[in-house]
């Protein structure tokens, strides 16, 4: 794989859809944003193109030819670590669960605004080239997460999380013994007012996975029944959602 872009540079975003009028038009709002931007119409074509210059962000249809979104986004969060908007169709909320389980960070569901998707990039790439050099590093037992250099640690092995799963742990070492209404935290942590709130119960979820001793019954991330969750450390005998 090829360095990255250094830092100060344009933002390099991998879009991945096989309609080619959607491409063109995302490409053309991204590049007024002032993002370079490169086209791959199908999954193989986006795996060799990230290969060869690794993305700061890729925008994936969901449905695409050779192998679809879901398998090139476990491909692309298995070679390291990239923000993820997917694009999905109205109905399948099905299919945005499984993308959000497989790694994805967002999701924009079609028809959508091209300006409501250049927002969107631009969200996640502040949060992921935002110096944070002042902010302190967060501790809780085991579990070290430094937002400064957007590093988790549990035990001293490196946590491979993905953005929002970061900035869901860190906000939650930022706030403990404190109930979250799911609203909330997807104010707080995804920065949207409105939304789909399965978004937050996915990422709990997986982050569960990667903390948790035993995710089915976890000790630090504790759901508070019809309010939301809880970062509780050292707490016995959670139960999961």
């Amino acid at each position: 794989m090829n360095e990255r872009e250094a830092p100060g540079t344009a933002a390099r975003i991998l879009v991945v859809d096989d309609d080619p009028t959607v491409a063109e038009v995302v490409t053309g709002y991204l590049e007024r944003a002032g993002c370079a931007v490169e086209h791959a119409a199908d999954g193989p074509d986006a795996l060799r193109r990230a290969g060869e210059r690794w993305p700061d962000l890729v925008v994936l249809d969901l449905m695409l030819p050779g192998l679809d979104g879901l398998e090139v986004c476990r491909r692309l969060r298995a070679t390291g670590p990239v923000p993820v908007i997917m694009l999905t169709a109205r109905g399948d909320e099905e299919d945005r669960i499984t993308g959000l389980e497989v790694g994805a960070d967002d999701y924009v569901i079609k028809p959508f605004s091209p300006r409501e998707l250049v927002l969107r990039v631009e969200s996640v790439l502040r949060r992921t080239r935002t110096s944070t050099g002042a902010a302190s590093v967060l501790r809780s037992g085991d579990l070290v997460v430094d937002p400064a250099t957007r590093r988790a640690t549990r035990s001293g092995s490196e946590l491979a999380l993905t953005l929002r799963e970061f900035d869901l742990l860190a906000y939650f070492l930022a706030h403990p013994r404190t109930a979250h209404a799911r609203e909330e935290l997807m104010r707080r942590v995804w920065g949207w007012d409105f939304g789909d709130l399965s978004t937050v119960t996915v990422h709990v979820r997986r982050l569960r996975a990667k903390i948790e001793d035993d995710p089915a019954r976890p000790r630090l991330i504790e759901t508070v029944w019809g309010v939301g969750y809880r970062f509780e450390p050292g707490r016995e005998g959670a139960v999961a959602s």
